[in-house]
């Protein structure tokens, strides 16, 4: 990527409406997020922080606006359409299959093949093992057993597994949809360390409720309420008065209406 790319934006949001017929999810929402930044989409439960996140991943279709991607307009049909062009979003039920291994659960459908005896097409697990450790190494996750469910993990390795995922594949944007929920106070650190850790080689894009977890997450914050952007910039400088996040983000709702 050439210095120039960097001032382009890699994911650009433009006049965004979406509609759940009588029901306005979103109004003329817009967003950039530029190469290499962390960016929160904060805002109370129901602002429309999910819908923006689904209409960007091909889980719901836009009815008004674009999405553009680099320079290219993209219209995605499903999340699979959205992975293939580097979008990987990890939701906060994250959906991954507990019956599976870590390995499997990274190739799910992009399952690698051997040929057995030069003829048969057999699954490669040792290649699908040794990836799942190289991967979830560089999230410093380490368990004894990698052939393991998934359901046997705890919900802060669940997620480290679904980030590993997406860092596998190297995802060009990181989409979590409140990734700290349900997490403990130790879960919550580990997850901001490997936040810390993707920031310098990913796009992350984070959505959260959780205001006070905004400053130490991301470097930009977009606030949305209603469906619309009421706050775009540094996290640093929302907070100006010191009385906090929730009470920064009532007075700008508050005199927003």
């Amino acid at each position: 990527m050439s210095p120039s790319d960097l001032h382009k934006p890699l994911l650009e949001v433009k006049q965004l409406s979406k509609h759940f017929g009588a029901v306005e999810a979103l109004n003329d929402f817009s967003m950039k997020v530029y190469p290499g930044e962390v960016v929160a989409l904060a805002g109370d439960n129901g602002a429309g922080k999910t819908t923006v996140i689904k209409a960007i991943s091909g889980v719901y279709k836009p009815t008004g606006g674009k999405i553009m991607l680099g320079d290219e307009e993209v219209d995605f049909s499903t999340p699979q359409e959205a992975r293939d062009k580097g979008i990987e979003t990890i939701y906060q039920d994250m959906a991954l299959a507990a019956n599976l291994s870590i390995g499997a659960t990274i190739f799910l459908g992009r399952e690698p093949m051997r040929r057995m005896l030069g003829l048969i097409p057999v699954l490669d697990r040792k290649k699908m093992n040794d990836a799942a450790k190289e991967t979830m190494a560089l999230l410093d996750f380490h368990v004894s057993r990698m052939e393991a469910p998934v359901a046997n993990f705890s919900g802060g390795q669940r997620q480290a597994v679904a980030i590993g995922r997406a860092v596998f594949w190297d995802a060009q944007i990181l989409i979590m949809d409140e990734p700290t929920a349900g997490l403990d106070p130790n879960q919550i650190k580990q997850f901001r360390e490997n936040i810390q850790k993707l920031g310098r080689t990913k796009t992350l894009l984070i959505s959260t409720h959780i205001l006070q977890e905004v400053e130490a997450m991301a470097s930009r914050v977009i606030l949305i309420d209603e469906g619309r952007v009421v706050y775009d910039g540094p996290a640093t400088d929302l907070d100006k008065n010191g009385k906090g996040m929730e009470q920064a983000f009532y007075e700008l709702t508050s005199t927003d209406t």
